[in-house]
C-alpha cells in the first residue's frame, strides 16, 4: 500500500456497527478517525463528570449520549482517534447514534468496510473477517493465533533464514506452512465428506446415526436416495458437511440414473469419501467398487445383523441401529481430514491468496531467487485491498 493511500485512510472518519443487526442485548459501534474522542465528547455526558477528552487511553466510561431522551452507553476509549460505543441492542438505539454522529461528518460503513479501511495489515484484516465466520471454537482459536501474529512471525523467520543465505531452512519452513494450508482453508468452510457405496448398504441410516436425528429418508427398498442429502456438523472441532448420495449401480430408471450421476460428481469433489458397504453381504462381490474411490475410508455397516464377523482386510464395523462403531468412525474421519492438527500458536495460512503466495515463494526459492521469494512473502502482509 502506498504512503499516500495510508495517509488518506488515516484522514477518514468512519463509524461502523460491529455487532450483527437484529435483536440483541448490546450493540457495539466503532469510530476511527481524527476527532473521534472530541466529537463523541460533544454528545456524551459521563456519569463521573470527567470529560472524555481528558481520559487516559483504554479507559471504559459509563454515561449518557445524545439529547433527551438520551441513551445510556459505555464508551471505550482506545486513543483520541479510536473508540467504541456500547449501547442497547436492536436497531433504533444504534441507528440513532449513527445519525447523530453522521451530522458531525462521520461516514457510516458496514463492518467489512471498517476492517478494510482501518486494518492496514492484510493478514490482520483477513483474520478479523475470517473470525466472524469461524464455525467452531477450535477453528476460531487457530484464526485468533493468526490475528495475534503467528503467521507474521513465521514469515519473518523465513525472511531471516533467506537473509542468512540459509535457503534450505527457508524452504523447509515454507513447506511446513504449505502443509498446513488444507487445514487453514477449511477454518471457515466445512470439509465435504461423501457417503458412497452400493444401494441399501445403510448410508442414509448411517447419516442419521451420525446426526443423532432422522435427517435422511430410510426405506428397505434399494435406490431410495436420489438427490444428495447434506448434514452440517462438527467433528472434534472441525466443520464437516456430510453428503449422503445415491447407491452406485447400473440402472434403467432415469431418475435413479440422475441420482447416480450426482453421486459421482460429489465423489469427485469430496475431501473424503466414506465407502459404506453392507456387512451382511459377501465382501468379494462388494469390494469391486473400491477402485472407484481408492483413498476412501471403508465402513462395513449393519454390524448388528452379523453374528460372526468375517475377516475383511480394511474397514470399520458400524451399526446405524445400535450405534456400534459410530464414535470410532467419527474419530477416523477427523484423523483422515486433519492428521496433524495445528498446535497452539502455530502459523497457519488460511486464505487462498496466502497459500498461492507461499507456493510462488517456494517456486522462487527452487530457482535460487530469494529476492523473488521475499516479494511474494511481503505481499501476504502488505497486499493492497
Amino acid at each position: 500500500m502506498s504512503s499516500s493511500e495510508a495517509k488518506r485512510r488515516q484522514a477518514e472518519r468512519i463509524i461502523a456497527r460491529l455487532t450483527p443487526p437484529g435483536r440483541g442485548a448490546i450493540a457495539v459501534l466503532a469510530l476511527e478517525g481524527p476527532g473521534a474522542a472530541s466529537d463523541v465528547a460533544r454528545l456524551f455526558t459521563p456519569a463521573s463528570g470527567q470529560s472524555l477528552t481528558t481520559l487516559e487511553p483504554h479507559r471504559v466510561v459509563f454515561g449518557r449520549l445524545g439529547p433527551e431522551p438520551s441513551e445510556e452507553v459505555i464508551v471505550r476509549l482506545r486513543n483520541p482517534e479510536s473508540l467504541e460505543i456500547h449501547c442497547h441492542g436492536g436497531e433504533l438505539a444504534a441507528a440513532r447514534i449513527q445519525t447523530l454522529l453522521g451530522e458531525l461528518g462521520w461516514e457510516a460503513v458496514d463492518w467489512r468496510q471498517w476492517l478494510l479501511r482501518t486494518q492496514l495489515d492484510a493478514i490482520r484484516r483477513e483474520a478479523s473477517a475470517a473470525l466472524a465466520q469461524a464455525p467452531t471454537q477450535r477453528t476460531a482459536s487457530i484464526l485468533l493465533d493468526q490475528l495475534q501474529g503467528a503467521l507474521h512471525r513465521a514469515i519473518a523467520s523465513i525472511h531471516r533464514a533467506m537473509a542468512a543465505a540459509d535457503l534450505a531452512t527457508a524452504k523447509t519452513q515454507l513447506e511446513g506452512l504449505l502443509a498446513a494450508g488444507p487445514v487453514g482453508l477449511h477454518l471457515t468452510s466445512p470439509w465435504r465428506v461423501v457417503l458412497a457405496g452400493p444401494p441399501n448398504a445403510g448410508k442414509s441410516s448411517l447419516l442419521n446415526a451420525l446426526a443423532g436425528f432422522p435427517r435422511a429418508l430410510v426405506h428397505p427398498q434399494p435406490g431410495t436416495t436420489r438427490d444428495v442429502v447434506t448434514l452440517a456438523t462438527a467433528i472434534e472441532g472441525w466443520a464437516v458437511l456430510f453428503c449422503d448420495t445415491a447407491g452406485l449401480r447400473p440402472t434403467d430408471d432415469s431418475l435413479e440414473a440422475a441420482g447416480v450421476g450426482r453421486a459421482l460428481e460429489e465423489i469427485a469433489q469430496a475431501d473424503l469419501v466414506v465407502a459404506v458397504f453392507d456387512g451382511t453381504l459377501p465382501w468379494d462381490e462388494q469390494r469391486r467398487l473400491l477402485p472407484r474411490f481408492p483413498s476412501a475410508l471403508v465402513v462395513h455397516n449393519k454390524a448388528d445383523l452379523v453374528g460372526s464377523r468375517p475377516n475383511r482386510e480394511v474397514g470399520i464395523w458400524t451399526s446405524a441401529v445400535t450405534g456400534e462403531g459410530v464414535e470410532d468412525l467419527l474419530h477416523a474421519i477427523a484423523s483422515r481430514l486433519v492428521p496433524q492438527p495445528p498446535l497452539p500458536g502455530q502459523a497457519v495460512p488460511f486464505t487462498q491468496r496466502q497459500v498461492d503466495a507461499l507456493r510462488l515463494a517456494l517456486d522462487e526459492l527452487a530457482r535460487q531467487n530469494p529476492a523473488g521469494a521475499s516479494q511474494w512473502l511481503d505481499s501476504i502482509v502488505e497486499s493492497a485491498s
